[in-house]
């Protein structure tokens, strides 16, 4: 029971039910403001932070009780629940993030599997009631998708997704040919917090440099007449972030500047983990020559994480979005 204790203690210093209180009570004073809802995102994001701030109030009270009741089979579940939150104290863990998948050599192979892995990911977001949007998609010549970025809004879902960042590798028999070979796909996966304060990263007007086109469309009754696609270039560092999933304009810029802001923080943060790792060695980007999971179905059905080895033959389940294993496995080594 002593060891229950110092995981509840360790667990409740984590949660911080005073400060979460104060901040609760911040959230409650600025919703009674006359003009809170005049902007109806910004306060909708408050009120549901607000919701999930008394929720975790709620239940470190409930681990309090139950422990000094000597609950402790409840207390135990209850505890496995919220010790999740120990893995996530990063600077942006907080965060809702930028989720882009791009697809590697191979094809319409390769676009495939990258639309597999983009139905796998928002399947994922759907558990965790969280929500997304497609902000720039690229679709394959024949099937698939070259490239797609969305943003997607939810707490915590940059601390939950972040180590899915790497490359995925797929081995299948074809159905892209009749005698149905076997075929190894790769698609890369990035993922980025949304930074919402623009004095975390700075941008600068003149290092700008912007470019607006019409959005590609299907034609039909929405059909771009209007040129709300939006290209942006940062000049110092040479990124181009494109954004066109919404029909206006200044939307569009919103998002470039939201996904440039997040690139931007992600080579800082590259930067400074290769200066981290530099005395213990070992540190490798999370681009093409970093293969972090392997899905395997056929001959066999596995997938397996090539970082934690955690792995299951219920590749249907991960495909479908039931990703909470592997994740778990990688905040758990990452803390």
């Amino acid at each position: 029971m002593d060891k229950l204790k110092d995981r509840v203690n360790k667990l409740l210093e984590k949660i911080n039910i005073n400060s979460k209180g104060q901040k609760a009570r911040e959230i409650e004073a600025e919703s009674s403001k006359p003009n809170f809802w005049s902007d109806h995102e910004v306060a909708s994001s408050k009120m549901k932070e607000l919701a999930e701030i008394q929720k975790e109030i709620e239940e470190g009270k409930l681990l309090q009780e139950l422990v000094s009741n000597g609950q402790y089979e409840e207390a135990e579940k209850l505890l496995g629940k919220l010790e999740r939150l120990l893995y996530l104290s990063g600077s942006y863990d907080e965060s809702s993030a930028i989720l882009s998948i791009h697809s590697g050599q191979g094809g319409v192979e390769a676009m495939d599997w990258t639309q597999m892995l983009k139905r796998m990911y928002t399947r994922y977001i759907e558990r965790k009631s969280w929500s997304y949007e497609v902000i720039e998609e690229t679709l394959g010549e024949e099937a698939g998708i070259k490239s797609t970025i969305m943003t997607i809004d939810g707490r915590f879902s940059y601390g939950y997704l972040k180590g899915e960042a790497g490359v995925h590798r797929l081995v299948r028999q074809s159905p892209f040919n009749a005698d149905k070979l076997r075929q190894t796909s790769f698609a890369l996966v990035e993922v980025l917090p949304q930074i919402q304060d623009a004095k975390e990263v700075e941008l600068k007007e003149d290092d700008l440099e912007w470019d607006f086109y019409r959005a590609s469309s299907h034609g039909g009754q929405n059909v771009q007449k209007v040129s709300s696609a939006v290209r942006l270039r940062h000049k110092p560092t040479g990124i181009i972030v494109t954004a066109q999933g919404e029909r206006y304009q200044g939307k569009n810029r919103e998002y470039a500047l939201k996904i440039l802001r997040g690139r931007l923080w992600g080579l800082k943060e590259e930067e400074r983990k290769k200066e981290e790792q530099k005395l213990k060695g070992g540190y490798k980007t999370p681009g093409w020559g970093n293969q972090i999971r392997s899905y395997v179905l056929h001959p066999y059905h596995m997938v397996k994480d090539l970082r934690t080895n955690f792995e299951t033959s219920n590749t249907e389940a991960v495909l479908d979005g039931e990703l909470d294993g592997f994740i778990e496995e990688e905040l758990r080594k990452l803390s």
